[in-house]
């Protein structure tokens, strides 16, 4: 067998263009906002608020709701977000929803400055972080359920109209929850960075918390979905409590520097598959590839090289996924698929969920390469950070109108948009408009079958997106494509703030030297 070798002649050069066009299909050059994606973007926070809505509102055809939530159970569970187009309060999304809120903040803080939406976010990331404090009401107990979805299912009715059950759902030392404790902690500690400088006191307070809820977690380990079964048909923990522990460390380390943590991340990687689970999605449920991102980020600093050994193989495992996302892993079978327009394509049900928090990844670890003065390695070839910035950038205009379809997934950007978003209050007239009471069935007969498009349009909701032929059928009942969620678009306000910041910087720059693994 021939060793391979690196070259940088012409046939090598060509061999670098076949694979680009295979991990981008460009259409006819467009220029989008993505200051303004990145305020709708914004503004769909607002359209999913729970509870009583401030003065401040902008999405004026929302009111106050679910302002008894919790009250049969003694405990305030007012607050918090709705986490799609239905009425129930799930923990687990939502609090990976403020995670990546968190996040994005926490690396293009500067640019959500600049573009004058730094407040904004600030906004979205308290409306979910004061909601977990409520919900946080002993060290061992987190209320992480408001509502059931069958219930809710039977009923298409506006938040404020809401006749559905209540009931809200806990996990205790008797009845664990690693998963969501791990989670609600991770955003904890991740907001409690974002407000260290603007509010101190509400940081420290979010950081207390968050400590609690990890221990909480750590001790009394199990599968919250075992313990709350009302969320195991909706948002079962799948992927278990391993991943999420993990990342509740690594974010407490973030947060408070302290060893503990780090010792955690570290002592804990192999045996809770940090260092061992190949993995080709980033979402709700699997939270590897995030931790395993930030770990690589860590071998840049001259104080953890002590633990360079254990750091390296969580890099390998975050390579290993973006090299999927490019196509550029060996085995095709490891490889993400893509769909004939570029997109790539996890799985068929809310597959935009993976794209946005896909492009989040692309763009973070592009800005740690570019920083450190690194490439990324995969077995087809070595590539520069530009070439991660430039499949990010192809993911979100296609998001945005860059596709077959010719439409943004994006509701309310652009010209053409889905207009008949699964929704129930975007798809019922406005409670501003129409304060009279609809009932549970009178919203599916007069409202959810109607062909005309949505009344209220629900600006800046990523949808579930098109199939992995890049169909895309506009139509209330198709819930699999045209339901939005929080973690659709919460990945993407970071990326919008940078590429928006750097606009002018890209126009497909691929003057990244790209060595090709020729045989």
């Amino acid at each position: 067998m021939k060793k391979k070798r690196c070259c940088l002649r012409k046939e090598c050069i060509a061999s670098f263009l076949i694979i680009l066009m295979k991990t981008t299909f460009f259409f006819p050059c467009e220029a989008f906002n993505y200051g303004e994606a990145l305020s709708k973007s914004l503004l769909y926070f607002e359209s999913q608020r729970s509870g009583r809505l401030p003065y401040n509102q902008r999405v004026t055809w929302r009111h106050h709701s679910g302002l008894t939530d919790g009250l049969e159970q003694g405990v305030d569970l007012v607050g918090g977000y709705y986490d799609a187009g239905d009425n129930v309060k799930f923990g687990l999304p939502m609090a990976f929803t403020v995670t990546m809120l968190s996040w994005g903040a926490i690396e293009y803080g500067e640019q959500l400055a600049g573009a004058g939406e730094y407040v904004h976010a600030l906004e979205a990331i308290k409306w979910g972080t004061d909601y977990f404090i409520k919900a946080h009401t002993h060290p061992n107990v987190l209320w992480v359920e408001v509502g059931d979805g069958d219930t809710d299912h039977y009923c298409w009715q506006r938040p404020e109209d809401m006749t559905t059950s209540r009931r809200a759902y806990k996990v205790d030392a008797n009845n664990p929850g690693s998963d969501v404790a791990g989670e609600t902690a991770a955003a904890l500690a991740a907001a409690s960075i974002v407000f260290r400088r603007t509010n101190p006191h509400y940081s420290q307070l979010l950081l207390h918390h968050a400590k609690q809820l990890f221990e909480f977690g750590e001790k009394y380990k199990g599968k919250y979905d075992e313990s709350v079964g009302v969320a195991k048909r909706y948002y079962a923990s799948v992927s278990g409590y391993m991943d999420e522990l993990l990342w509740a460390a690594i974010w407490l380390y973030r947060a408070t520097q302290k060893e503990q943590y780090l010792m955690y991340f570290l002592e804990n990687a192999k045996h809770f598959g940090g260092t061992t689970w190949f993995i080709t999605e980033f979402s709700w449920d699997v939270k590897y590839a995030g931790l395993q991102a930030i770990a690589s980020m860590l071998l840049m600093e001259e104080k953890h090289k002590k633990h360079e050994l254990i750091l390296k193989e969580y890099r390998s495992k975050v390579e290993h996924y973006l090299c999927a996302c490019l196509g550029l892993n060996q085995d095709n079978n490891t490889n993400a698929d893509r769909t004939p327009g570029g997109l790539l394509y996890v799985r068929q049900w809310n597959n935009m969920q993976y794209v946005s928090t896909a492009s989040f990844l692309l763009t973070v670890y592009s800005d740690h390469l570019l920083a450190v003065d690194q490439k990324l390695t995969c077995p087809k070839g070595v590539v520069g950070p530009n070439n991660l910035l430039t499949f990010a950038k192809s993911q979100v205009d296609y998001i945005l109108g860059s596709n077959p379809t010719g439409m943004s997934y994006l509701v309310g950007y652009g010209t053409s948009f889905p207009m008949r978003v699964h929704h129930r209050g975007a798809s019922i007239e406005s409670y501003r408009g129409n304060k009279g009471f609809i009932g549970c069935t009178q919203g599916y007969d007069n409202w959810y079958g109607r062909h005309d498009p949505n009344p209220n349009i629900l600006v800046g909701a990523l949808v579930g997106g098109p199939d992995i032929k890049d169909n895309f059928k506009d139509e209330r009942s198709n819930y699999i494509q045209t339901e939005a969620c929080t973690y659709n678009t919460a990945p993407l306000v970071g990326v919008f703030a940078r590429f928006h910041v750097s606009q002018t910087h890209f126009h497909h720059n691929y003057n990244d030297t790209f060595l090709v693994a020729s045989s």
